[in-house]
């Protein structure tokens, strides 16, 4: 028999939430200040090593509101179920359009970083540094992998939610908790990669709810969420931080765990409690001008910072001041103003590719969009794990990337899933 999603039936808010806009710029300009920020850096004329400065004893505290991951997954939750939920496509086409827009900004990235390692090389730049560089900046994809798993489960999600409610990120979180059990008891730390799915589709799926106003009494799941993170860190074996550190023998973040789950939820209440104050500031301009330069700023803000440190670090030796030094916060403005000023060119010759062109779209079903998501999700995991480091793995991977992207034109006349 044919398998077919149908379009839920409850009714979209109709245009922007301006909410959700502001939750999207402000995780992106907290991701963005924090990986120019707290880098330690130093180079000893062979090696490039790299610390980090939220790794000072007491300092963790501070990335239970500055690892804004979760106010990213939920906020993406809620613009999928808006959109979803107001368009008049079928559920495959709405994919691939979703598909489109997710994959296409990867292009010119790709188009640059696959080339530039071996020109750099030819030109006498060392070898260690640049490799450092190449692998994060395909590092930091791993969130799109992540969103895209969350983007193609939508349709079915929304299904679930309709009908069961709650219990869809009830029994997502028990996945979650069986999952920690299993990883800490067992010793195997694959077992954790399982959280990825359970912990951000449940926070992806509270934003189901705010879409249709019911996440009641935010401050209690402000207050259960922190509570909860609380005191998991201090009778489970979870760390205080929520960013991975350096030497850290667990990380909450890779792969999640339950802690950064409360953690999601501490978050999600706070902010909702605080909408009405966040809507009277004035983020008019400041929304009109970043949303259609978010993509960008993600994909480029690292190259931005490996050029500043090629510069500042390897070729002149200038180390990383001690966090919360004199020196450090003497010479953070400096910083941050030669990452700006080498971001602003990037932001201006890529921001363009935001939008994908306008090309025809093929006829989508199921099996076409699916077999689009594996590859651009092959494609995608593909950069996270080698990023684009010189070899043959971010060739594939760009050619896994535009083979998805190409099943979404006028070519993708495949059988419906049956």
């Amino acid at each position: 028999m044919t398998v077919l999603l149908e379009r839920p039936t409850t009714t979209a808010t109709a245009g922007r939430d301006p909410f959700i806009d502001v939750l999207r710029v402000f995780g992106m300009a907290l991701v963005v200040l924090q990986h120019w920020t707290i880098p330690v850096l130093a180079y000893d004329g062979a090696r490039l090593t790299t610390g980090n400065a939220l790794s000072t004893p007491g300092v963790w505290v501070v990335t239970w509101i500055s690892q804004v991951m979760p106010l990213v997954f939920f906020a993406g939750g809620a613009a999928n179920a808006i959109s979803f939920g107001r368009t008049h496509l079928p559920a495959p086409q709405w994919l691939a359009s979703r598909l489109r827009r997710l994959a296409w900004p990867l292009l010119p990235l790709a188009a640059v970083w696959i080339p530039l390692p071996h020109l750099l090389l030819t030109l006498g730049v060392p070898a260690q540094p640049l490799e450092v560089g190449a692998k994060l900046t395909g590092q930091l994809l791993w969130f799109l992998a992540v969103y895209l798993i969350a983007v193609t489960a939508t349709p079915y999600l929304m299904r679930l939610h309709d009908r069961y409610g709650w219990r869809v990120p009830a029994v997502l979180a028990a996945g979650a908790v069986v999952t920690d059990v299993a990883r800490f008891s067992s010793g195997v730390e694959a077992v954790g990669y399982l959280n990825i799915v359970f912990v951000w589709l449940a926070v992806h799926q509270l934003g189901f709810f705010y879409r249709e106003g019911r996440l009641a009494r935010p401050g209690l799941m402000a207050a259960g969420g922190f509570g909860a993170a609380a005191l998991l860190v201090a009778f489970g074996p979870y760390p205080g931080s929520m960013i991975g550190l350096p030497g850290a023998e667990v990380s909450n973040m890779a792969p999640p765990t339950l802690a950064m789950l409360a953690v999601a939820f501490g978050q999600i209440g706070l902010v909702t409690l605080l909408r009405s104050r966040i809507l009277r500031l004035p983020t008019e301009r400041v929304l009109a001008w970043a949303g259609p330069r978010i993509m960008t700023v993600y994909l480029w803000h690292m190259p931005a910072l490996f050029a500043v440190t090629g510069v500042v670090v390897v070729g002149l030796g200038l180390d990383t001041p001690a966090p919360g030094s004199a020196g450090w916060l003497a010479g953070w403005p400096l910083w941050f103003g030669a990452l700006c000023l080498v971001m602003w060119p990037l932001l201006r010759g890529f921001a363009r590719f935001e939008e994908p062109p306008a090309l025809p779209y093929g006829r989508a079903t199921w099996t076409s969009v699916l077999a689009s998501t594996g590859l651009i999700g092959a494609g995608l995991l593909t950069l996270t794990v080698a990023g684009f480091a010189p070899g043959i793995a971010p060739v594939a991977a760009v050619a896994a990337l535009v083979g998805g992207l190409l099943l979404t034109g006028p070519r993708a006349q495949v059988p419906a899933l049956v």
